[in-house]
């Protein structure tokens, strides 16, 4: 069992809706493969932690076997915790095809995981599965292929519930998960760990405090801005609450980098950007770029469009992203200034994939070399 500490507190960790998958599609392709029940499974996950998995519902065929394992979410609250994730294994005669069944979303929008059409079952899922499943297949000396179908019973009730139906995944959950491990993160938790380490960094004496607010922004930093990679506070989607820590431990200066999917919203003045709060990526964007003077029939695509990044493609095939960027750039460096009342000097730098930098606020960069020389 995994334990994370989160402000003082052991909080158990969980194992996500694709290691579920992954650990049923292995323990069905072993029963297929050697005919034997096989009550209990280990699963290594690309967080390099072992999971041992109790098999359920088992249900074997001469050409086919069926099995699930139970979501365990740990202390993190979790809208598929308790549900049963099904694989259903046979044997084909090359290839891992990987289906979704019943109770598993469809994406019905462009610009997610997975191609429109498709089982929203993500990337990484897909890989731990066809792993797990290879895995058996060279056990038992195997040539052949297999058709795995996951499934979620409950998962369409339990989407209802959920922003699927927004992003544009239809019918059900989606299987998702990139390390194999659910880490829970309290919200009292997480705004504790941000000030501890903003501390920590005010205590080495830091002047700036730099921000982050997730794995895209530190790969960012990684690649272009090596030096600060130490410097960083990470603070997901508390981006409010880590600008006012900043301006009560006294730093001097507060720089944020991030994902223009998540940093779009502070063009609304949205300080918490987790999506159960607000949303609000393509209305900013689309209210950006008509206070930018862009023609309404161009705005109006942007209505469908589930990511950034797909909304920037638009603005940029019309020659309408500079005008629009430039007026994000600015109510955003309005919106950092007012919420830490102008006692320090803010900026941002904010980036995509598909685009590198997109913008960076006025005083952005006098920050960034400020904090390097010290």
């Amino acid at each position: 069992m995994l334990y994370t500490c989160r402000n003082g507190k052991m909080l158990r960790c969980g194992y996500t809706t694709g290691s579920c998958a992954a650990g049923a599609a292995k323990a069905a392709a072993e029963m297929l493969l050697s005919g034997q029940y096989t009550e209990h499974t280990d699963l290594m996950t690309p967080a390099g932690v072992l999971l041992h998995l109790d098999i359920l519902d088992i249900c074997m065929k001469p050409e086919q076997v069926s099995c699930a394992v139970r979501k365990d979410s740990g202390d993190d609250p979790d809208a598929t915790r308790g549900m049963l994730i099904y694989a259903a294994v046979s044997k084909t005669e090359s290839g891992v095809r990987i289906e979704g069944g019943s109770g598993i979303g469809t994406v019905t929008k462009p610009g997610l995981d997975q191609p429109v059409g498709a089982a929203a079952i993500n990337s990484a899922p897909r890989k731990m599965i066809t792993e797990a499943v290879t895995e058996i297949a060279q056990k038992h000396g195997y040539a052949g292929g297999f058709r795995i179908v996951i499934s979620a019973p409950e998962g369409e009730a339990v989407a209802a519930k959920t922003f699927n139906p927004r992003m544009g995944i239809t019918g059900g959950i989606s299987v998702i998960g990139t390390t194999g491990i659910v880490e829970p993160m309290s919200n009292a938790a997480v705004v504790g760990t941000i000030r501890a380490e903003a501390n920590m960094q005010k205590a080495a004496g830091a002047d700036t405090l730099i921000l982050t607010v997730g794995n895209y922004s530190e790969r960012f930093i990684r690649m272009n801005l090596p030096d600060l990679t130490e410097r960083c506070v990470m603070c997901s989607n508390f981006i409010g609450e880590a600008l006012d820590i900043g301006v009560s431990l006294g730093f001097a200066r507060i720089l944020l980098i991030g994902h223009i999917g998540k940093l779009v919203k502070l063009g609304s003045g949205i300080m918490q950007t987790h999506s159960s709060f607000a949303d609000g990526r393509m209305e900013t964007l689309i209210a950006c770029g008509a206070l930018a003077g862009i023609p309404r029939d161009i705005l109006v695509q942007l209505t469908d469009c589930v990511t950034t990044d797909a909304a920037l493609e638009i603005l940029y095939q019309h020659n309408a992203a500079e005008q629009t960027l430039a007026v994000l750039t600015e109510r955003i460096d309005r919106y950092l200034a007012a919420r830490v009342r102008n006692e320090a000097e803010t900026g941002a730098f904010i980036f995509s994939d598909q685009h590198a930098l997109l913008l960076e606020t006025p005083r952005a960069r006098a920050i960034l070399q400020a904090a390097t020389e010290a």
